[in-house]
Order: C-alpha cells, then structure tokens, then sequence
C-alpha cells in the first residue's frame, strides 16, 4: 500500500541517487512506495528551487537624488550638448 503522505525532504538525497543510476521517477515512487510519480517531480523542483536564491524585488520609491547629483547631472548634460554642438558645427550642419 502506497503511503499517503511523507516527509520527502528527507527523501531528497535517496532521489537523487536513484535519478543518478538512471531510474525513471515512476521507478523511484514505487521503490520509496510513494503515491505518483508526480510527488518525486515536485520534489526536485523544490530541492532545485530552493538552491536558488532569487534577487529580492525592490519595492517601494527609488530613493531621491540629492542637490549634489542633480548639480553633478545638470553639468554633465551641459557638457555633452556643447560637445554635440561644436560636432554640428565642425560638420558644417548648422
């Protein structure tokens, strides 16, 4: 009689193992006598997912520029049009 539920996180390095002989996941639920095969997918899932750590997602305002950065911005912006138009100019466009 297969098992109803089990605690599979202790399950995760005999998995493995048997996916490593090259055991197919139907093979595997029967051996451990789990219901489906379904239950060893999502239990690789889990184990492959929770290796993963995800990049928390940034929530809320993005932090104000301060009077330095805008200074600092408005400088660079004024650089780069003369640049742009002494490259006009020297193109004879304008």
């Amino acid at each position: 009689m297969a098992r109803k539920y089990e605690k599979v996180k202790e399950l995760v390095p005999v998995v493995e193992q048997l996916q490593g002989q090259g055991k197919t996941r139907k093979e595997i639920a029967k051996q451990l006598g789990l219901q489906s095969e379904r239950a060893v997918k999502d239990l690789l899932y889990r184990a492959r997912h929770r290796q993963e750590k995800a990049i928390p997602k940034q929530r809320g305002r993005k932090p104000a520029k301060t009077l330095a950065e805008y200074k600092y911005e408005n400088r660079r912006l004024k650089m780069e049009n003369e640049l742009l138009r002494d490259f006009l100019q020297s193109m004879e466009r304008t």
